[in-house]
Parts: structure tokens; sequence; C-alpha cells
């Protein structure tokens, strides 16, 4: 049986699907989630309706952290050959989070490839380098398999001049210092589906609300901007991301302060955020609403205060917004923050039907409302299964 995996890679967590090729189409077969993989690794397997078939802990205590992605590949090509023995890999698809201006298609990945994208590590260093690293892990045990690499980037590739400028030097945008945008594969499968119910037509944002946010202005199938920009860092605050801050900040910290480049690069990525705004109590959203810490609720009321000041910006970009999608772990699971975020949009002639919120419906706005909400769960495996057709087609 011709079968496709995917691989999504983060700095602690790796996703997997495996997909059997039928008619020139994927079809879901089974899904792996392999979380916290740097401290105490659990691994659970779903089938292609959800049903949870496997859920356990792995022992990678003799394992160096620097081989445990490694070992996660490891587990799951095992499971599969246990298990699933009759699927033969005619590709596996990467999730590659930074593509730059050079890869704005997916690419089967050479060796060049492979050293032109770690070019690209400075701009993504919580996934690029464990994207890249997974690549050569898979190539290792297949090294016949093709890789196919897909980017966060590429859906924001044709974005206007001015959406990607800085207001720097020209020669830095010469340079590569511009806007990029990210999540690309979660906006193109959203737009997919909206093409399938016949709405894609229309001015619409799409809020990828998760640990890592952003949102994106889509017009005519194309990203006009995107709130996250050179890096993942801009935007909404996120888990542990700060989200956009003005620059002077970080000035005064290495003039003040006296931090060096690695130091703010931590406070950025892993110290800011919800975790930061709540005091370190958590970078989990479902923990901050349940909390009952002042400093909690000023996370989730600063997260939605910026979702909404956002979807603004973007409706000024796109001269109008007809559409509004909520999708990512926050977007799909939390009526509340969708809720808290419309409030802060009434101005748009948003309203929501509570109800309907609170069931998760597809459509959550009501009849009267200016402005289609919609909540729809993105998939960015199946983008990155459909895109590995693409390449070998």
């Amino acid at each position: 049986m011709s079968s496709i995996l995917t691989v999504n890679g983060g700095s602690s967590s790796l996703k997997s699907a495996l997909y059997k090729v039928v008619a020139d189409q994927p079809e879901l077969h089974y899904n792996f989630k392999l979380s916290n993989i740097l401290a105490q690794p659990r691994a659970q397997i779903k089938d292609a309706d959800g049903n949870l078939i496997t859920d356990l802990k792995l022992d990678f205590a003799s394992i160096d952290e620097s081989g445990r992605h490694q070992a996660c590949l490891d587990f799951i090509f095992a499971w599969i050959n246990s298990h699933a023995h009759e699927h033969k890999l005619s590709a596996i698809s990467h999730r590659v989070v930074h593509g730059g201006e050079r890869y704005s298609q997916p690419v089967e990945v050479c060796d060049q490839q492979l050293e032109q994208l770690r070019d690209y590590i400075p701009l993504a260093p919580l996934h690029q380098p464990y994207n890249l690293k997974l690549i050569e892990a898979c190539h290792a045990l297949l090294p016949d398999v093709p890789q196919v690499a897909c980017f966060d980037t590429m859906f924001h590739s044709q974005m206007p001049l001015e959406a990607k400028q800085f207001a720097l030097p020209r020669e830095m945008y010469d340079e590569g210092i511009r806007r990029y945008g990210f999540h690309g594969l979660s906006y193109e499968y959203i737009y997919r589906q909206l093409e399938q119910r016949d709405c894609a037509q229309f001015n619409t944002i799409v809020g990828h609300l998760g640990a890592g946010a952003s949102l994106c202005a889509i017009k005519d199938g194309l990203s006009i901007t995107s709130t996250m920009g050179f890096t993942a860092l801009d935007g909404p605050p996120m888990g542990t991301r700060c989200g956009a801050i003005d620059p002077g900040v970080l000035l005064y910290l290495m003039r003040e302060k006296a931090m060096d480049v690695d130091a703010i690069e931590k406070l950025l990525y892993k110290k800011s955020g919800w975790l930061g705004v709540s005091g370190g109590l958590t970078s989990e959203m479902a923990e901050l609403l349940a909390s009952d810490s002042q400093q909690a609720r000023e996370a989730v009321n600063l997260f939605c205060y910026r979702v909404a000041r956002e979807i603004g910006s973007l409706g000024a970009a796109l001269e109008g917004i007809e559409q509004l999608v909520f999708t990512g772990g926050v977007g799909e699971n939390s009526a509340e923050i969708r809720s808290l975020v419309c409030q802060r949009s009434r101005w748009l002639g948003i309203e929501i039907d509570d109800a309907a919120n609170r069931a998760n419906a597809e459509i959550i706005s009501t009849p009267g409302s200016r402005v289609c909400v919609r909540v729809i769960a993105t998939d960015e495996e199946q983008m990155l299964a459909q895109h590995a057709l693409e390449v070998l087609e």
C-alpha cells in the first residue's frame, strides 16, 4: 500500500501522521503525537476516527537530548513496522518553518537545500533546527525514500511589497530583512476548506490562535498581510513569546540591564507571553482561564485585546472584513476566548450567537452579523501529505 508519512516537529514535541494514497489522494490512517520529549516523553496514537489506540510513557532517560527526536522517529517507525507493515512509504513530508524568499513551493530535499535552509535557523530558532534534524534523521533511516519540505512561509510569498517592507535602509530589504509570515500550512488548509464551502471569495481574516499565535488577511486566495513578520515573534502575545514589542525596550535592556543577545533571545522566546504576564504561572491558556489569579486574568485580557486590535489592523489592510475564522488549539476549543475577542470587535458589526459559540458550532455569528464568524479545525498534516503527492507527481 503506497503511503505518506508526515513529520511536524517542534523543540519538545513531534506530530506525525500516516496516510494511505487512495485514487491519488491522501487518506488518513494513523495519527502520532509525542509530547514533552525533552523531559517525560509521552506517546499517543489515534486511528483515522480519532480513537485512542496507544497511550504510553516512553523511557528516554538514557538518551541525550540531542538524540531524542531520532528516538521519536525510531518509535514511530517501529510501531508502523509492527502494526501497519502493509504500508510502503513513497515519501516523507516535513513541515519546515522558514523557507525565506528562496522557497515558495514544496521541494524534494537534497544536501544542498539542507545547507541553504540552515541559513534560516536564526530567523526561527525554536523550530528550524529541529525541522532540519528530523529530515536528516528520516534520511538516515530510509535513504531511498524522498524527503519533501513544505514551508510555513510559502503561503505568504506573494504578499504585496508594502506588507513585506520594514522602514529600514533599502539594502537591508535586499539582504532579506523583511516580513515573511508563518503558519502558512494552516492558512492554506483553512482557505481550501472555505473553497469547499463556497465562501472563499469573501475578505477573510483567519486567526490561528494557540501557544503560537498569528492572524492572516486573505483576499482572492492570497495572503495580503500577516501579524508574524521577520520571525515568529511578532503579533499577539503567545504561550511564551512576547509578540509585538517596541524595539526601544530591547535597546533599554541591552544598555541599562547589560543583557546580551542570548539573554534577550531567551527572554523574548521562552519567558514572556502568557507565561511572563501571568507571573510565571503557566503558558497554557486552559490553565489561565481556570485560574483565580489576577495575573492570569491579565494575561488572558491582554491576549484578547491584542488579537482584537490585530483584527482591526488586518481589516484595514483588506479594506473591509466579511469573514472571520478561528482555528488553532485555542481558537478551535475556547469559547471564552472567541467571545472575548468578538466582544472587542463589535464595532465591525460582529454579533455572536452565545449558544452556537458554546457548542463549538462551525458558524457562531448571528444571522444579523455583518461579519460571518466561523470555527474550523486546521489540519497541517493533511496539507503536508497533499503537497508530497504534488511533488511526487
